[in-house]
């Protein structure tokens, strides 16, 4: 495996810490949720191999952008790529439950799993998993604080107006 190349960039959510090998992403991490990731001894510092993720989150944030195009290094297990997979299918703008994607995959007993899978998301955003909801439609269970995961769902859903799912999960969420 290559040595890790980082950077961070400020984002509408915070600071973002961007991973790789200088060719792949391998991580994007809020720096203030919860599960911030500390930078490792033997990481080197170096923006330039990330511009074009930088490109690409600042037009998601601007709402100019629906999807990225960039190279992925997931790292999991088996599991964790499947779930991880279908994540992103789940369309801009939309939102499923747990159980839901749990079926999608083939494994409708297995929310809880999916939902463990879901939090050892590395690379946030861009794998979406903040379009994960509970049965009920609430906002539960993000590593970067059920704020952001607000705030991403709404941005997604005042993009892709009419009312979608995700707008109302936010909806519920904000008690409007």
């Amino acid at each position: 495996m290559k040595p890790t190349v980082y950077t961070s960039v400020e984002s509408p959510i915070g600071e973002l810490l961007l991973l790789g090998d200088g060719r792949s992403l391998r991580g994007l991490h809020m720096q203030e949720g919860r599960k911030a990731v500390p930078v490792e001894p033997g990481w080197r510092r170096s923006a330039e191999p990330f511009g074009n993720v930088r490109a690409q989150l600042e037009e998601y944030f601007a709402g100019r952008r629906s999807g990225f195009d960039l190279p992925l290094d997931l790292q999991g297990t088996p599991f964790q790529r499947r779930v991880w997979s279908a994540l992103r299918e789940i369309p801009y703008g939309q939102a499923l439950t747990y159980g839901e994607l749990a079926r999608r995959i083939g494994r409708p007993s297995a929310a809880r799993a999916v939902g463990l899978a879901n939090g050892s998301n590395p690379i946030s955003v861009i794998v979406p998993c903040h379009r994960l909801i509970g049965a009920n439609g609430g906002l539960v269970g993000y590593g970067g604080g059920v704020e952001r995961k607000q705030f991403l769902l709404s941005l997604e859903a005042d993009a892709v107006r009419p009312s979608t799912v995700c707008r109302s999960a936010a909806q519920t969420a904000s008690g409007s």
